[in-house]
């Protein structure tokens, strides 16, 4: 897949990129695996904001991703290869034998015709099967791995997201995520074989504040050009400095940048074997 670039016939188009769509179908979404998206807006049940800069944003439709491709041992035609406006990957509508359809994560190189399987017992390396870690031969890439057997893929789902499957050791399957963590997981977890599509999402550049706005996004505003009363960085004039604190906070006052979000001593921490590594400033 391609990034696209427009002639810059106005300032809004000049900084503009988008994705080709060469390799979507242009058939409509399946009506039956489509359900109604209401827009919360970053608030939760008490009207309260828990999440900012959410609102607006153009109207969708949810598409029902089958995250767990549980049919074992029943192969499935892909459909069609289609946009999902809920999240940066493709996904395919997979017809499977029985009469059934359903929506699954669509990886690099699968396209309209192929087949793919879920199976617990015959292994086969093509991309888009499905099996469990125990079968799949180490230094496979790896995507919408289950961290708990049968409750559905949490791991590597999003554009461009591929898992490396290190071994399997005693009953657990070791896997180097695209972080760099290295974590242990049954090896009865289901996973699909290949990368997440859209690789090149990462790349676009969105160019104006519309198109944000299209999306969801509302404008974030820096601390420092607030009031006092409304962020710890506020006040001051020009280009000023956050004061003589010791570090940047966020909006609440609390500690800001490099700040541990994981909760200590929890259950999964004897499961990480390496951390992941830090960014680079």
């Amino acid at each position: 897949m391609a990034i696209k670039i427009y002639k810059p016939t106005t300032p809004g188009r000049r900084k503009t990129s988008v994705l080709a769509s060469s390799d979507l179908s242009k058939a409509n979404p399946w009506k039956k695996l489509l359900r109604t998206k209401k827009n919360s807006a970053g608030r939760n049940n008490q009207g309260r904001i828990t999440v900012r800069h959410q609102g607006g944003g153009v109207k969708r439709k949810l598409r029902e991703v089958d995250y767990k491709q549980d049919k074992f041992d029943i192969p499935a035609r892909v459909a069609s290869i289609e946009y999902d406006p809920n999240r940066n990957a493709r996904i395919a509508l997979l017809n499977y034998c029985d009469g059934e359809k359903r929506y699954a994560i669509a990886p690099v190189g699968l396209k309209a015709g192929n087949q793919v399987v879920s199976s617990k017992t015959h292994f086969q390396l093509r991309i888009g099967n499905r099996f469990p870690l125990e079968l799949i031969p180490a230094g496979t890439m790896v995507y919408n791995v289950e961290l708990e057997p049968g409750k559905g893929g949490k791991l590597a789902r999003s554009a461009g997201s591929g898992i490396t499957l290190m071994g399997i050791e005693g009953k657990y399957a070791q896997l180097k995520m695209p972080s760099g963590e290295i974590r242990l997981v049954s090896k009865e977890c289901l996973a699909s074989i290949g990368q997440v599509s859209n690789v090149d999402f990462k790349n676009i550049r969105w160019g104006k504040a519309g198109r944000m706005r299209h999306r969801g996004i509302r404008p974030t505003v820096r601390g420092k050009a607030m009031n006092p009363v409304d962020h710890p960085h506020g006040g001051g004039e020009g280009k000023n400095p956050i004061g003589l604190k010791k570090g940047p906070k966020n909006v609440y006052g609390k500690k800001a940048l490099g700040v541990k979000t994981r909760r200590a001593h929890k259950v999964s921490d004897k499961l990480i074997i390496r951390r992941r590594k830090k960014r680079k400033k």
